[in-house]
């Protein structure tokens, strides 16, 4: 490993915002994030949509994001052990089953229908090589690589109607969850859940919009402050050019790869 590699590191800001219906209503960001820097330059990171129809939607979002990151953290993970697209695919796996049963315990222990903390849940792992994403309803996971090609991983799950989706709660969650290994030089990866999706991706295609990515990415790249990139973040995904088009909850994660 060359010294640039040895210096190289994750450089991550996230947020989730309430959208302006949940607002307008007194409802809760019903969006939860979470997220782990790990030993050897590999990146977990998850994001979960609480449904709206869920009256416990964020707790279960919540428990989705914290327990799969948890789960992977505590794996020894490694490049070297990214390198097998069957280790790669058990991780992410595991990973999503853990937090079906943690939100399936989270139900029974505060004497709630599995239904009320219905989400989505998406998952990702990353490294300098790969990028791995596991994907349970919609929202989207976006990589740039080296040469600054974008691609979409996944792709919403929308089901059978425009306005449904799968959550991590029901039946079908396992059977129809993406599973997606992305191998190139990666620059940067993002997260982000559906209220995002249609001002990010020309969705007819499944192609990232350029001009919505490149400057988060350059910006995530070029962060001096912490604190102060979150709280312009938070800015950008309240702003009127984002308000205008969606009144949901928000939530974005954007991560690059820094030497």
């Amino acid at each position: 490993m060359n010294t640039s590699e040895q210096t190289s590191h994750w450089q991550v800001v996230a947020a989730s915002v309430c959208g302006a219906s949940h607002l307008k209503n007194k409802q809760l960001c019903q969006d939860a994030h979470h997220w782990q820097p790990l030993a050897d330059n590999v990146l977990v990171l998850a994001v979960a949509d609480g449904a709206g129809s869920a009256t416990w939607g964020k707790v279960g979002a919540m428990v989705a994001v914290e327990t799969a990151i948890e789960n992977i953290s505590t794996k020894g993970v490694t490049r070297y052990s990214l390198a097998n697209d069957a280790v790669v695919t058990s991780l992410l796996i595991d990973a999503l089953l853990s937090a079906k049963q943690a939100v399936q315990e989270e139900a029974v222990a505060c004497e709630k229908q599995l239904p009320d903390l219905a989400s989505t849940l998406i998952i990702a792992i990353a490294s300098p090589e790969i990028v791995a994403v596991v994907q349970v309803g919609d929202g989207v996971v976006v990589a740039k690589d080296m040469s600054g090609n974008l691609t979409a991983i996944t792709i919403p799950d929308h089901g059978e109607f425009i306005n449904e989706t799968t959550f991590l709660t029901s039946p079908n969650a396992m059977e129809t969850a993406q599973v997606r290994l992305w191998r190139q030089a990666i620059a940067n990866v993002g997260l982000l859940t559906d209220g995002l999706q249609m001002l990010a991706m020309n969705m007819s295609i499944g192609v990232p919009h350029k001009p919505f990515f490149l400057p988060l990415f350059d910006f995530v790249s070029n962060i001096e402050d912490n604190a102060a990139a979150k709280e312009q973040l938070i800015k950008f995904l309240r702003s009127e050019r984002i308000t205008q088009r969606t009144d949901d909850d928000l939530t974005l994660i954007i991560a690059a790869l820094r030497s």
